[in-house]
Parts: structure tokens; C-alpha cells; sequence
């Protein structure tokens, strides 16, 4: 199924990074669903990815965040003159990609059992956050009137 959001391109202003991640999300949700992984919400402004990536060691996987792209992928070096009489457990590279919203931060990452633990946090900066304005009372402050100089009006 492909989803057409041109008629929403023409009359929005400011939406095309959610436009083309609605538009390669249904490029990719036929792609394969390797490694499984799991997402979380631990707190308001905290996340955590769960990847299952089993028989991968810290050498041969590498996590890069860029702004609003988190990308995961997992190089697995070939056994050379290995022989398999059964190869059942995925000995294959991969490539996983998250799409973050604004200032979400990767904070941690962790390997320990096969699984890949990433904690991210939201951190929105303080001239970013809503600000309580104090009301005063009293009266208002006297208008100050701007005159223009003689020299200026000549």
C-alpha cells in the first residue's frame, strides 16, 4: 500500500521531515525485521531500545546519533574455514534505523546478555520550556514619549 501525501504537501507549511517519515516508513515496513528489538517509554522524557542482538560482540556493532537519526548496525566477521553442519542462528550484518524527535539524546548504551539496551532522554533547553509570568500589581508605568531632536528634524 502507498500512501499519497501530496494533497497535504501543497496546503502545509513546515511538515515535510514528518511528511518523508510517514513516506520511507511505509518504504520499509515491508523490509526485514532483523534484529527484533523492543521501544519503551520508562518516564515522561525518557525512552529505552531494546535490540536482540545475540552473538555480536561490542567490536562489531557501532551506534551513531545524528541530529534526529539514530542508527544502529551490527558487521559480523565471517568465521574463515568455519564448518556448519546447521546454521540456525542469524550470522548476518544489519542496519537499524530510529527517527528521533527534537532533542532526544542518546544517554546510554549497554551490551550484556545478546541484548543491546540504548536509553535516550528528551532534554528540551530552558528557553525552549514554557516560563510562568508573574502578575503585578499596582499601577502601570508612565509612557515615555519619544521627541525627536531639532537636529534630527532638520
Amino acid at each position: 500500500m502507498r500512501l499519497d501525501l501530496t494533497p497535504y504537501r501543497r496546503s502545509t507549511i513546515g511538515f515535510d521531515r514528518l511528511f518523508d517519515m510517514l513516506e520511507q516508513n511505509g518504504k520499509t515496513a515491508t523490509a526485514e525485521n532483523y534484529p527484533p528489538f523492543n521501544l519503551e517509554r520508562i518516564a515522561d522524557d525518557r525512552y529505552r531500545i531494546t535490540l536482540a542482538v545475540a552473538g555480536f560482540t561490542r567490536e562489531e556493532i557501532e551506534i551513531t546519533a545524528q541530529q534526529n537519526l539514530l542508527m544502529v548496525t551490527g558487521s559480523k566477521d565471517e568465521r574463515a574455514g568455519a564448518q556448519f553442519l546447521h546454521l540456525g542462528i542469524a550470522n548476518r550484518g544489519f542496519e537499524r534505523r530510529f527517527e528521533l524527535a527534537d532533542f532526544v539524546l542518546v544517554d546510554d548504551a549497554r551490551l550484556n546478555d545478546g541484548l543491546l539496551v540504548i536509553d535516550l532522554v528528551r532534554e528540551i533547553p530552558e528557553a525552549m520550556k514554557p516560563k510562568t509570568i508573574a502578575i503585578k500589581t499596582g499601577a502601570p508605568l508612565a509612557a515615555v514619549e519619544n521627541k525627536p531632536d531639532e537636529a534630527q528634524a532638520a
